[in-house]
């Protein structure tokens, strides 16, 4: 769960004033994005949809139960590689060296990961593990190191100087933080089923591709068994996730995923690091500085090009997404809230908001995309729904924590003047938190053929220029920690707090 107090001097005037800009770049932005419907037959496929939905067929049990026991496999053995090595990064996250590494290595997609390793790795169990691990450990190097950081270090002084700083930090900070480093390891697992169905896409044999086979089959009840499966996997956690079953879990993931290792080609490796990605230009140059002006037109034409409509395409995509995940999430919130909801309407609210957050913004955005063609509206109405149902069952469960003077204010008045007021400094807080997720998750919708950065990166791989495609890649990554510290920055002139913790 995002955590953060309520701060009672809270500039409501500044808060005020940096919503209407949002707002206000995000309606220019939505007058230059293109939001049309260009298949033919739209309300006609949807309702094919729509009774696949409420038709599902089970008959293909065996391949619904091997995409969800590979798409566990992936996630469980990536998550732990990732929880693994980001604990150890940040009991030395002060060091700026870790730390911007870290900073880098979260800001590449998943996807992109995937897109990297499948071209010397091939469709190996390596390609999913190190994909979702990677970025997975220095996700939770940073959020690790910032639940040791609030951790209270009186224990910690109080031991004779001459103590262990190993044992020290076993029994004085860490039993401390244990509760949260739990919670949000078993959220992080969330996190990494929802990527490892996504990688499915890219052909690893998860639940994504034999989602994307029905899909193109027409296939839509088999569909429906496969994601109702996955829903149901989602909401159960709470019962089949239990930290002693984990070990047992994590070495049967290792059990399934070891038949489909093959061997890997060192040659392919290092000809992908020492060749393929070195700019044409200078590796076709000779000796001296003859690769000069050749590198310049091979930049000119793929930053100015190419990069440039990707980049400003990815930029209103983000925007656009951001305000209406936001105005979703305060719609959907008091659905989720004991102040508005009996004991039933709550559970209902929450089922629903499970659906939605547990369905992945590819996934919604390729489902969208059948229906609608393409377009940036697919991937708006992906990424609102998923994101906004995420930042709603945070806002919900805040609010319902919150203690209400004892007088007869209802619906509307209530929601208005007393509880959105008064979880809108965390709302902000969840909001600007998820700006560079969104970021992320819009440049990889581009491999949907959404004209965004991640279209271009899936075109350069399909072309063999992997040396255009590592530049868009880390043009990507810089403009992610980009936003990420502007965030940063709002979130401190705002005074909320800064270091916001999932789990």
């Amino acid at each position: 769960m995002l955590t953060g107090s309520h701060i009672s001097l809270y500039p409501r005037s500044r808060a005020v004033k940096i919503s209407l800009i949002f707002v206000v770049i995000a309606f220019f932005c939505l007058l230059v994005s293109d939001v049309s419907v260009s298949t033919l037959h739209p309300w006609l496929e949807m309702g094919r949809f729509a009774y696949g939905m409420i038709t599902p067929d089970f008959s293909d049990y065996s391949d619904i139960g091997f995409a969800l026991l590979q798409t566990l496999a992936f996630a469980f053995t990536g998550v732990t590689l990732g929880a693994l090595v980001g604990f150890l990064l940040a009991l030395v996250f002060e060091y700026r060296l870790v730390h911007v590494s870290c900073a880098v290595l979260r800001s590449v997609h998943e996807l992109f990961w995937a897109l990297i390793f499948l071209q010397f790795f091939g469709l190996h169990p390596l390609t999913g593990v190190l994909a979702i691990g990677i970025p997975f450990s220095a996700i939770c190097a940073k959020v690790y190191a910032e639940i040791l950081e609030e951790a209270d270090s009186a224990p910690y002084d109080a031991l004779p100087k001459n103590s262990s700083r190993v044992a020290s930090f076993f029994y004085t900070r860490l039993p401390q933080v244990w509760p949260h480093l739990k919670s949000y390891t078993l959220y992080r697992l969330e996190c990494g089923l929802r990527t490892s169905a996504v990688l499915g896409f890219i052909g690893l044999p998860t639940l994504g591709f034999y989602l994307e086979v029905f899909f193109k089959q027409g296939l839509y009840s088999q569909a429906a068994a496969l994601l109702i499966t996955f829903y149901l996997l989602i909401a159960s956690m709470r019962w089949w996730l239990r930290p002693r079953l984990l070990i047992v879990y994590f070495f049967a993931s290792i059990y399934l995923l070891l038949p489909e290792a093959v061997d890997i080609d060192m040659a392919n490796v290092r000809r992908f690091f020492t060749e393929d990605i070195i700019p044409y230009p200078i590796r076709m140059a000779g000796d001296g500085f003859d690769f000069i002006p050749g590198l310049i037109d091979w930049l000119y034409e793929l930053l100015w090009v190419q990069a440039s409509d990707g980049i400003i395409q990815t930029l209103i995509l983000t925007q656009v997404s951001l305000v209406l995940s936001g105005m979703l999430a305060l719609v959907l919130f008091p659905l989720v809230t004991l102040h508005f909801q009996g004991v039933i309407g709550q559970r209902l609210g929450h089922g629903l908001l499970v659906i939605l957050r547990s369905t992945p913004e590819y996934l919604l955005a390729y489902i969208f995309l059948q229906l609608w063609g393409p377009s940036m509206l697919p991937a708006m109405i992906a990424l609102m729904l998923h994101n906004g149902a995420i930042i709603g069952h945070l806002c919900g469960r805040y609010a319902s924590e919150l203690a209400l003077p004892d007088f007869s204010t209802r619906g509307v008045n209530l929601f208005a003047w007393e509880i959105v007021p008064r979880i809108y400094p965390q709302f902000l807080a969840f909001l600007f938190y998820r700006w560079e997720i969104i970021f992320r998750e819009t440049a990889i919708l581009g491999m949907l053929g959404i004209y965004t950065l991640g279209f271009y990166v899936d075109s350069a791989f399909e072309e063999i220029r992997y040396d255009r495609a590592m530049l868009l890649i880390i043009i990507t990554a810089i403009i992610n920690i980009g936003i990420d510290s502007l965030s940063r920055r709002i979130r401190r002139y705002l005074r909320l707090k800064t270091a916001v913790q999932c789990g």
